[in-house]
């Protein structure tokens, strides 16, 4: 990376490159991975999967976008306020959303202890092979996309989509 005429040393250190700008393969590459994990799915449920991991990888700049996209999209207030602790808040949340809730935590935790039997199991049982699948690759996605923008330092509020 190169630093730009007239930056000081402090700056320096927090330049990050423009991932689309400097990778576009990549970038294009995973917004069609994120397109197709969506196909199917219901958009209420993908933004749901998409706040909580965004909460647990304290991704600022995700969880404002997709609050914002559900919000736009109809959801509550009150529900968006207890994705953050939707075990403690489950009446807010259908069984089925739950069970997506639980696998993603447990996805986006997997070094912690994997993908317990338990939490696969009961996504299995609202969710076809499909769906599952489909909802798999949705938690990756955000992953990748709270990774790429923790790592670029993405500022909340900066969407420009």
């Amino acid at each position: 990376m190169t630093t730009k005429p007239g930056t000081t040393t402090t700056e320096v250190a927090t330049l990050r490159p423009e991932f689309a700008k400097n990778a576009p393969k990549a970038f294009r590459a995973l917004i069609a991975f994120d397109a197709a994990a969506r196909e199917g799915l219901d958009p209420a449920l993908v933004e749901l999967i998409q706040i909580r991991a965004s909460h647990l990888n304290h991704c600022a700049y995700c969880l404002h976008m997709h609050t914002n996209d559900a919000r736009k999209a109809g959801e509550s207030e009150d529900r968006l306020h207890m994705v953050a602790v939707w075990r403690e808040a489950r009446p807010f949340f259908t069984e089925r959303e739950q069970a997506a809730l639980a696998l993603t935590d447990a996805v986006t935790r997997v070094a912690d202890a994997g993908v317990p039997d338990d939490v696969h199991n009961e996504a299995a049982a609202h969710f076809d092979e499909r769906e599952l699948s489909q909802i798999l690759a949705l938690i990756c996605a955000i992953n990748t996309w709270n990774r790429v923008a923790l790592a670029t330092r993405k500022a909340a509020g900066t969407d420009e989509r």
